[in-house]
């Protein structure tokens, strides 16, 4: 992946924010012990910015990824998406407003695998109440999108992993979200794969627009954001830019740690 680090990504995109979290507190109760995943985040997201989270394991990234989305109830603190507090909504509303303005990619896919990749991909446009033949030719454009037309009968087990994680993309963008939310999207791909999953992100960003939140292990994901913010503990402890991030990238491979 350190061959495709110079992307052309934008430059941070400035105007007004579409993500905008402020003192986010969220405890899980495991009933012989408090785990204190968030303790007061506050982190602002620009639209059509790209933005890794990253930390050891148990910092609370994917717990942060999942209040900022609203797939978590929080505690305390406020969430407002577009300006929206969506900490407030009902889960009925705060469903319908996901399946519009949010696209989900995880590091399990997460396809159902009963369906086709078409099927998989035209669901958010189905739960938000669109009518099939219009969902079926926005899931195939969309797969188009990310190079699987001629896949759309494919079911999961018979696509590679590479190829499942695109069948994900484009279920991410079948409704051209706001935002798209990425949970280890490379995790479980070869370093080739990797690449060419993230060039096709980077290429959406780039060409849509879109603000991406991608939670990673992996600095050679993160230096392909515009910036990386750092969590220990549960809460942000730093920020790095991209030019920060291309360096860890570059001594990482350097040293065999990739």
């Amino acid at each position: 992946m350190a061959d495709s680090l110079n992307n052309d990504l934008h430059a941070i995109p400035e105007g007004k924010p579409v993500i905008e979290a402020r003192d986010v507190v969220k405890t899980y109760d495991t009933g012989s012990v408090q785990v204190h995943a968030l303790r007061g985040v506050t982190i602002t997201i620009n639209r059509g910015e790209m933005v890794a989270i990253m930390g050891p394991s148990g910092c609370g990234k994917t717990t942060l990824l999942n209040a900022l989305s609203g797939l978590d109830d929080i505690d305390s603190g406020e969430v407002r998406i577009n300006g929206t507090d969506i900490t407030t909504m009902a889960d009925d509303r705060k469903t319908e407003f996901r399946a519009k303005d949010m696209g989900f990619v995880f590091q399990t896919y997460n396809l159902l695998p009963v369906l086709t990749a078409a099927e998989n991909v035209e669901l958010p446009l189905i739960v938000s109440g669109t009518r099939p033949k219009v969902a079926r030719e926005a899931a195939l454009k969309a797969l188009g999108r990310v190079g699987l037309r001629d896949r759309w009968n494919a079911r999961p087990n018979q696509l590679s992993g590479g190829q499942r994680q695109r069948v994900t993309i484009a279920r991410a963008l079948v409704n051209r979200p706001a935002i798209i939310w990425a949970d280890e999207p490379t995790g479980a791909l070869d370093s080739s794969t990797a690449t060419e999953i993230m060039d096709l992100i980077v290429e959406l960003n780039n060409e849509e627009h879109q603000t991406c939140v991608i939670v990673t292990h992996d600095p050679r994901v993160a230096a392909r954001c515009h910036r990386t913010v750092y969590m220990a503990d549960g809460r942000i402890v730093r920020e790095a830019d991209r030019t920060e991030m291309e360096a860890v990238a570059a001594a990482a491979s350097s040293a065999g740690a990739l």
